[in-house]
C-alpha cells in the first residue's frame, strides 16, 4: 500500500460541489504541491489549487486528515471543488501528474480493512449504506457498521475457541497433574449448544438478506386477470404494457418500491395458461420460476376464470386479490386470505398496500439483529455448522480428530469478519463497491 490514491467521491456530472478523496503516504506532499500546504488537521480551509504549471484550476475547501485517525487509517484529504466537469478533470490531471493513481472500486474501504479500521462485515456495511433505499436497509447497515454483526460472530468464535482449548488440553496433557481427565466429555454439550445457536442464526438468514436485497412479491394469475394494471398501480407508473389481448406480458417485469419502510421488488409475470407459442411458453416458465422463489405471491383473480393453472403455485400465507370487483362478485379460494379491488378504478388499493405493509413487517422485523445479511455470511456459517456436526461424530474416534473439525469451524467464522486467511475473499467483498469508497 505505498501508492497514493485519488477518486471522485460524489456522483459524476454537473453539481454544486465535487468531492475528491485522497489517501496514501504522499497525501501531505500532494497538498503542498497543489498550493494547500500547512493545513490544520480536520479543519476546513479555503485554498487556491494550482497545477504543475502554476495555473489556478479552482478555489476549494480542503480537509487534511492525517493517519491513523482517518477512514483508511493512513493520511487522507478531501478536496471540495466546484462541481463542473472541467474542474474535476483539471484536478485529476494535476493529481496524476504528481504520481497519484485513480482508485478502483472499494479501494478506500479495502485499505480501511487492511489497516485495522474495520472488519469485513463493517466494510460491507459501508457499501450497503451507500446503496440503502429504505429505512430498514439503512438501519440494518448502520447496525452492521456499528459492529452488531461482528460482535455476534465473535461470540460464536469465542465459544469455538473454548471448545478447542478443552480438546487440545486433553491432547497435549493427557496425564499431567492438574489437568482434569475426561475434558472432552464436556465438549459434546458445548458443541450441541453452539450448533443450535448457529442453526438459529441461519434461520434468520432470509430476513437479513431480504432486507438488504429487497422483499420479493410476484403477481400471478390467468391471462387478462389485471396483473399488469395492478403492477402499474403499485409501481406508480406505466411500467407494463396493458392491452385487452391475452398474453401481452411475455417476460418478468420488475419494479423496485418501498412499502412500510422496506425495500420491495414487485414482479409482473405472464398469464399462466397452456400455449403453443414458444415465446409465451417461455414467459409462463419464467413466471412459475419467479413465483416459486418469491417471499409472497399475489394471486390476481378475475370473474370468469377458474384459476386451475395457478392453484399449484399458491403457498400458505399468500393473498388472493379479487380484481374487477366493480364488475362481479367473486368467491375467494377456500381458506385463503383475500381482498377485493378494482385495479382499473384504483378501488381497494389502500387496503391492499396496508395489508402488504403489515405482512412485510411481520416477515422481516425482529428483536435481534440478523446474523446473516449476505450470501457470503450464510455459506461460511453453514460450513462452520457442518464442521461442528463432524466434530460431534469425531469425538467417538478421539479428541485429535474432533479438534481439527473445530479448528476448521473457527476458521470459517473468522473468514466472515476477515480475521484469518481472507485474501481469496477480498475481491468478492470489495468488487461491488462504488469508486471513491
Amino acid at each position: 500500500m505505498t501508492e497514493t490514491l485519488y477518486a471522485l467521491a460524489t456522483p459524476p456530472g454537473r453539481g454544486a460541489i465535487a468531492v475528491v478523496r485522497l489517501s496514501g503516504p504522499a497525501t501531505e506532499a500532494t497538498l503542498t504541491a497543489l498550493g494547500a500546504g500547512g493545513l490544520e488537521p480536520r479543519r476546513a480551509s479555503l485554498r487556491s489549487l494550482r497545477d504543475a504549471s502554476g495555473e489556478v484550476f479552482d478555489q476549494a475547501l480542503i480537509l487534511w486528515m492525517p493517519g491513523p485517525a482517518s477512514f483508511t487509517g493512513e493520511d487522507c484529504a478531501e478536496l471540495h471543488l466546484h462541481g463542473g466537469r472541467a474542474v474535476f478533470e483539471a484536478c485529476a490531471r494535476a493529481l496524476s501528474d504528481l504520481g497519484l493513481r485513480p482508485a478502483g472500486p472499494g479501494e478506500f474501504s479495502r485499505r480501511a480493512f487492511q489497516n485495522g479500521r474495520m472488519d469485513l462485515t463493517q466494510a460491507e456495511a459501508v457499501a450497503d449504506l451507500v446503496d440503502a433505499e429504505s429505512d430498514a436497509q439503512r438501519r440494518q447497515a448502520l447496525g452492521q457498521l456499528g459492529g452488531a454483526l461482528s460482535d455476534r460472530y465473535a461470540g460464536f468464535r469465542a465459544s469455538l475457541l473454548s471448545i478447542l482449548a478443552l480438546l487440545e488440553a486433553e491432547i497435549d496433557f493427557p496425564d499431567e497433574e492438574g489437568v482434569p481427565g475426561g475434558l472432552s466429555d464436556r465438549v459434546g454439550p458445548m458443541i450441541a449448544a453452539l450448533s443450535a445457536d448457529i442453526d438459529a442464526a441461519l434461520g434468520q438468514a432470509r430476513r437479513g438478506e431480504r432486507i438488504r436485497e429487497g422483499y420479493r412479491i410476484v403477481l400471478i394469475g390467468d391471462t387478462n386477470a389485471g396483473k399488469s394494471t395492478l403492477f402499474n398501480r403499485l409501481a406508480g407508473r406505466e411500467a407494463a404494457i396493458v392491452t385487452p389481448t391475452p398474453g401481452t406480458t411475455r417476460d418478468v417485469l420488475e419494479a423496485h418500491l418501498t412499502i412500510g419502510g422496506y425495500a420491495v421488488t414487485l414482479m409482473d409475470t405472464a398469464g399462466l395458461r397452456d400455449t403453443a407459442d414458444p415465446i409465451e411458453a417461455e414467459g409462463v416458465r419464467r413466471a412459475r420460476a419467479r413465483a416459486a422463489e418469491a417471499e409472497l405471491r399475489l394471486w390476481v383473480r378475475a370473474p370468469g376464470f377458474d384459476g386451475a393453472a395457478v392453484a399449484d403455485l399458491v403457498q400458505p400465507g399468500d393473498l388472493a386479490v379479487l380484481n374487477k370487483a366493480d364488475l362481479d362478485v367473486q368467491r375467494p379460494p377456500d381458506g385463503m386470505a383475500h381482498l377485493a379491488i378494482s385495479a382499473e378504478r384504483g378501488e381497494g388499493l389502500d387496503a391492499l398496500e396496508a395489508w402488504l405493509a403489515r405482512r412485510i413487517a411481520d416477515d422481516l422485523s425482529g428483536a435481534d439483529f440478523p446474523a446473516v445479511t449476505r450470501e457470503r455470511h450464510r455459506i461460511r456459517l453453514e460450513l462452520a455448522r457442518d464442521h461442528l456436526t463432524s466434530a460431534r461424530t469425531a469425538m467417538a474416534i478421539g479428541p485429535e480428530v474432533a479438534a481439527e473439525d473445530v479448528r476448521q469451524a473457527a476458521n470459517a467464522l473468522a473468514e466472515i469478519v476477515g480475521a484469518v486467511g481472507v485474501e481469496d475473499v477480498l475481491g468478492e467483498v470489495f468488487a461491488s463497491f462504488c469508486i471513491g469508497k
